[in-house]
């Protein structure tokens, strides 16, 4: 396996706590790739970077970021050097963080009008694993709801490749998505509703987008594990063994498409644009913290927001909780429906995973086991 000569290269026996220059490696050699991909970014703007996204960012502060975190790169790959016997992880981050710097760096020029047409959404990629990265690792570090868990447990670079399954083909399923919700709102919308609900106050609007959001997306998740053949392609995501933000990722490309799609298209109705673009950075930050394996809790919260626990409930593999808990932001939902599930006593799931079924493994067998299940069967 893949992961077990990566960690044959880059892992030792020695302690991994703070202190002895192991987590400075790893964020070295994290930060070097991410400097790399992001300087070669620069050089081919127009295939990397997704014409959708680059009026969301300056790219002055792309520069500063890229610029810090080659030092970065540089700067713990020194200090994990000086503490670690193995300098494997410390040298690979120099390395790629020096590459970078030769290739350019921040400084890189770009010379063309960028426009419109085919590309690879790289930028995406980068901007998205950064920010999540600092967002939900260290909390999953501090504060475990499992501490016995690895940061690079078992399948976490498939949980990679998944998650650059949703990010490098933006256009493609942009175009999946987008095409049909534009086409059925164009000729079936009607400009009063999104008048009138423009005319709300601005977190008014916010709060009914993520509640009709919350009731599309409850209805498609319990069809994802009612409906046979849906359930196929949504059991990927329920294979993860053990949760983390990066496990959140794992979901068929079909599945994606559809989930966003049967969201979107009603949201289009009648949301205006910037209260949709509003949402979708909420429920990019809310789903991933929900898959976290983050152990506290703000009590008097739970019953009207969904958190960690509760989620981690729904993808457990034991009897009692097997296709509960489907909403996606608000449990009280769930109540309503009569799917909710949520031990008093504070515990946690004892196991994850399907129940009574087995997934392939490798990401190209769970890409084709929803068409193949019935002749394995």
């Amino acid at each position: 396996m893949l992961e077990q000569k990566i960690s044959e290269m880059f892992g030792d026996e020695d302690p991994t706590g703070f202190g002895t220059g192991w987590w400075s490696g790893v964020l070295s050699a994290y930060f070097g790739v991410l400097a790399f991909g992001a300087v070669v970014c620069l050089h081919f703007p127009q295939l990397l970077t997704s014409p959708e996204l680059r009026p969301y960012y300056s790219i002055d502060i792309i520069r500063l970021l890229i610029q810090a975190v080659i030092v970065a790169a540089m700067v713990l790959g020194v200090v994990s050097a000086m503490l670690r016997r193995k300098k494997v992880l410390a040298f690979t981050g120099m390395l790629a963080a020096l590459t970078a710097t030769l290739l350019g760096g921040a400084s890189v020029q770009i010379n063309e009008p960028l426009g419109e047409g085919p590309a690879i959404g790289l930028d995406w990629f980068l901007l998205d694993m950064l920010l999540m990265t600092l967002i939900f690792s260290p909390i999953e570090v501090l504060w475990p709801a499992y501490p016995e868990q690895k940061v690079f447990r078992k399948e976490w670079l498939l949980d990679i490749g998944y998650f650059l399954s949703t990010h490098l083909p933006i256009q493609i399923t942009s175009f999946l998505i987008l095409l049909p919700a534009t086409q059925l709102t164009t000729y079936l919308g009607i400009s009063a509703v999104q008048d009138a609900m423009g005319s709300l106050p601005w977190l008014l609007q916010f709060f009914l987008a993520v509640l009709v959001a919350d009731l599309c997306e409850y209805f498609i998740h319990r069809k994802f594990h009612t409906v046979p053949f849906l359930w196929g392609f949504h059991s990927i995501h329920h294979s993860s063994k053990a949760l983390d933000w990066i496990a959140g990722s794992r979901a068929h490309l079909v599945e994606d498409v559809l989930v966003r799609g049967g969201m979107l298209i009603p949201m289009m109705f009648i949301f205006p644009h910037d209260i949709i673009v509003a949402y979708l950075l909420w429920v990019t930050i809310h789903a991933t913290w929900a898959h976290c394996n983050f152990g506290p809790t703000i009590k008097w919260l739970e019953p009207f927001l969904i958190q960690p626990r509760f989620h981690h409930w729904h993808h457990t593999a034991q009897q009692e909780s097997i296709d509960k808990n489907f909403a996606i932001h608000f449990p009280w939902i769930d109540r309503i429906f009569g799917t909710y599930y949520f031990p008093k006593d504070g515990s946690w799931p004892e196991t994850y995973g399907l129940h009574q079924e087995k997934m392939p493994s490798g990401f190209w067998r769970q890409f084709f086991y929803p068409f193949t299940r019935k002749k394995a069967a």
